[in-house]
């Protein structure tokens, strides 16, 4: 195993990256979970903006699923409206949030626009590869105001949440950047006046 992890590591690290000895080790799995993460935001902004029933116009009482349904964004619905409204009731410190919760779930405000392009941009940027450090730092703040807004303290466990798990696997990604399998290194030969874009 240890063999196919060190082939994996020299093949997936930038050289500028490499340490002492020639590769971050495991950066075959900071890869994946980069990639991961970028899904996960990709499609929870995909299944908010058209409402494809995983989080997102799903019946309470059936389970069954009604595509395009009213809460989808497309159709009007506020992909914050519940959590903003009533998720941030859990947490000690969810007051400092629900604020921004729109009047109705109907109407779409800024913190909406502001959430599904956090989801989307960093998703996709997360995905390619490009980008990945800004975008991976915004993913970390992200999930620490989602963890301040829902978390803080809550009744299963009260230091730890999955916001916070994620939060650190984003600095983790930052820090050791995109790897070999991202187009970081091409968009810093055809921009190089762009190379802040990391």
């Amino acid at each position: 195993m240890s063999v196919l992890t060190d082939r994996l590591d020299d093949q997936l690290t930038e050289p500028e990256a490499k340490s002492v000895n020639g590769s971050i080790k495991g950066m075959w799995a900071w890869t994946v979970l980069r990639l991961l993460l970028g899904w996960s935001f990709v499609w929870a902004f995909i299944d908010k903006m058209f409402g494809f029933g995983f989080s997102t116009c799903r019946a309470e009482d059936s389970s069954a699923i009604d595509f395009f349904c009213d809460a989808a964004m497309i159709r009007g619905g506020s992909p914050t409206y519940g959590v903003l409204e009533f998720g941030t009731q859990g947490s000690h410190t969810g007051g400092l949030f629900s604020w921004m919760a729109p009047s109705a779930p109907d109407a779409i405000n800024f913190a909406d626009v502001g959430f599904m392009l956090a989801l989307l941009a960093g998703g996709v940027a997360l995905m390619l590869g490009l980008g990945t450090r800004i975008a991976a730092i915004g993913g970390a703040a992200l999930m620490m105001f989602m963890f301040l807004a829902l978390d803080v303290w809550p009744e299963t466990n009260p230091v730890n949440s999955s916001h916070t798990i994620e939060m650190v696997a984003f600095l983790g990604i930052a820090t050791v950047g995109p790897g070999r399998f991202a187009l970081q290194s091409w968009w810093d030969r055809t921009f190089p006046s762009m190379r802040w874009l990391r």
